[in-house]
């Protein structure tokens, strides 16, 4: 019962985010789309905050879950380490306001430390598993390089006004795993060509 009011929790957060953002959610709003007392929320979770950053852990938590399995038994550790970088990244696009809300949570210090909560090592686990299979001689001191990297990605593809696209952010991700760019699901047929500045006299 206490892990599907959790659960029942964290969706109705993302919902209700993903409709009329991080602000204009309050608990109450939560509590009633989740078709639970109002106390339940505060009893399980410390605060809208903590609750924002579990429901995005647990949401790439699950499209990663699920991206992975929908791979063949013989998907290579560069197959399934591609699909999961787009997994993030598709994420971010497909809920900008829920990625908005946590990526600001997450950099501001007057909020509070990085949560490292069962949602968010549940994640880290996976990933970390993903690149011990790549071949990553530290995958801990790795996945921290790749949560880092994922997240300057997300925050190129939400940055209001100046918006990236999708393929050089994802180029530049694929490069630092040295992935070949048919691997996932591409954006585009062909890698977009990096630019280099004029050679120096």
């Amino acid at each position: 019962m206490r892990r599907r009011s959790r659960r029942r929790i964290m969706r109705a957060t993302v919902e209700l985010v993903d409709q009329q953002g991080y602000a204009g959610t309050t608990l109450t709003d939560i509590a009633e789309r989740a078709g639970l007392a109002r106390g339940l929320v505060s009893y399980y979770f410390d605060g809208k905050r903590l609750l924002m950053q579990s429901a995005t852990h647990r949401l790439i938590h699950q499209a990663l879950s699920a991206a992975l399995g929908g791979l063949a038994p013989d998907a290579t550790p560069e197959d399934r380490l591609a699909r999961a970088i787009d997994t993030v990244l598709d994420v971010a696009l497909a809920h900008p306001r829920v990625m908005r809300a946590h990526l600001a949570l997450i950099l501001d210090p007057d909020t509070g430390a990085f949560v490292q909560d069962p949602e968010q090592q549940r994640l880290g686990t996976l990933l970390q598993e993903l690149l011990g299979d790549w071949g990553a001689p530290d995958p801990a001191a790795e996945h921290a390089v790749l949560r880092s990297a994922l997240m300057g990605g997300c925050i190129g593809v939400l940055l209001p006004g100046v918006e990236l696209s999708l393929a050089p952010i994802r180029a530049d991700l694929f490069r630092r795993y040295d992935l070949p760019w048919h691997l996932g699901c591409p954006p585009q047929p062909l890698p977009p060509e990096r630019e280099r500045p004029p050679a120096r006299d």
